[in-house]
């Protein structure tokens, strides 16, 4: 019995197995954690993820408003006009209601006219004499009746926009004709009757005596052929006669251009045009 090896044996069989597992583990300890690293290293990088934000879509900004253009002037050089008539002349030149002709403003408060080429450039100015009677309105039939007959408020010389036609009165004289149809016309100044002193009231500095025709408009002899005619003449001319008493819009359908607001009415029509 004392010569029995087996405990022994198996003694030392069970600490070699237990030596073999604790290195197994030790090895299992290093050699895991190397390949996992090495796999960890063999595997291709991958971008990060990335958000992609889409923009806002953004209003188109507002196309800038062009400036409205200047406008278009009468040049009236050395020479100061009254309010109306620089409305008026203004007026014809920037909107071209005139057409391509030469035009005539006729300031009847001022008792003086006015005549510009087709360019809007001043050509002369000159005092007038006109209708006795303050008013913008022919009386019905006013051109048929004899001057014998016509009562001194109906002597009136009518506002509104004209075609100017040359022509000639009963004595052969040549004229320019406003307004065939009530017999109102441009014509040199001449005596009439010697109480009536034409060319003492065209001479004088105040316009209260320049109130004394019919209706026609006197204008010195030598500014009607100088200036006058050849201008209606050359290129026919459009005539402004300026209301004394109603609204110069009303009447002619004119307005400030130099105002703001009002270029934007340059849509406003003239009254209609007078033969």
């Amino acid at each position: 019995m004392a010569n029995r090896k087996e405990p022994d044996d198996r003694s030392e069989f069970l600490d070699a197995l237990r030596k073999g597992v604790l290195l197994g583990a030790a090895i299992l300890v290093v050699v895991l954690p190397y390949q996992w690293y090495t796999r960890q290293q063999e595997r291709p990088l991958q971008p990060p993820a990335v958000a992609i934000v889409q923009p806002k879509p953004q209003a188109p900004a507002p196309a800038p408003q062009a400036a409205p253009p200047a406008p278009r002037l009468a040049h009236f050089g050395d020479v100061s006009p009254t309010p109306d008539v620089k409305l008026v002349a203004d007026w014809a030149t920037h909107t071209g209601d005139h057409k391509k002709h030469s035009f005539v403003v006729i300031d009847k408060k001022d008792a003086q006219l006015y005549v510009f080429d087709s360019a809007g450039r001043l050509q002369g100015t000159t005092p007038i004499l006109l209708g006795k009677a303050i008013g913008d309105d022919n009386f019905p039939g006013i051109g048929d009746k004899p001057l014998a007959l016509v009562k001194e408020e109906e002597k009136t010389t009518p506002a509104g926009r004209f075609v100017a036609e040359p022509g000639r009165n009963t004595k052969g004289e040549d004229i320019i004709w406003v307004d065939y149809d009530s017999a109102v016309s441009m014509h040199r100044l001449r005596k009439v009757a010697e109480k009536e002193r034409r060319y003492e009231r065209m001479a004088s500095p105040t316009k209260k005596d320049n109130r004394i025709s019919f209706g026609c408009i006197n204008v010195p002899q030598k500014f009607y052929e100088g200036v006058l005619d050849p201008a209606v003449k050359k290129s026919g001319a459009i005539v402004y006669v300026v209301p004394e008493v109603k609204d110069i819009q009303t009447v002619l359908g004119a307005y400030d251009v130099t105002a703001q607001p009002l270029v934007a009415a340059s849509h406003i029509k003239p009254a209609p045009l007078k033969n």
